[in-house]
């Protein structure tokens, strides 16, 4: 047992000595890196608006962009927040769940559910530039 550990730990330096050798850390990345991740975040604000205009979400026609086009008065950066409807403290994707099986009349979305992450995405992504302001009703 003590044999695996000093293997581990002999990795462990191994790995930091490459990094160091190579002149890069831990928390550095290219331009080519950031620019690969700023296309794929914007895919998913992408695929946010094109489902916040889409009334397939709910059962009754309606959209999340009928009340918030553009995702107005969401307000995701004053979330988590007391929110009444939910009675307590929730996250922003707990709002966008109680709009969704209440106003829309439709399924609950998990919170790691692609569409969940796209909806929160967007929303978040049009209110960008606006002051965090958690618990600001």
């Amino acid at each position: 047992m003590a044999n695996k550990h000093i293997w581990a730990a002999c990795a462990v330096v191994g790995a930091a000595l490459l990094l160091v050798g190579f002149g890069l850390q831990a928390d550095e990345f290219t331009d080519k890196d950031v620019e690969r991740w700023q296309g794929e975040f914007m895919s998913v604000v992408a695929d946010g608006q094109a489902l916040w205009g889409s009334p397939d979400l709910g059962t009754n026609g309606v959209a999340c962009g009928q009340c918030h086009p553009n995702a107005a008065n969401t307000h995701p950066e004053t979330y988590p927040k007391f929110q009444q409807q939910l009675g307590g403290v929730v996250a922003f994707r707990d709002m966008i769940n109680w709009c969704l099986m209440n106003p829309l009349e439709g399924e609950k979305l998990a919170l790691d559910d692609k569409q969940m992450i796209a909806l929160e995405t967007y929303a978040t992504y049009e209110r960008r530039g606006v002051q965090l302001a958690p618990g600001k009703h």
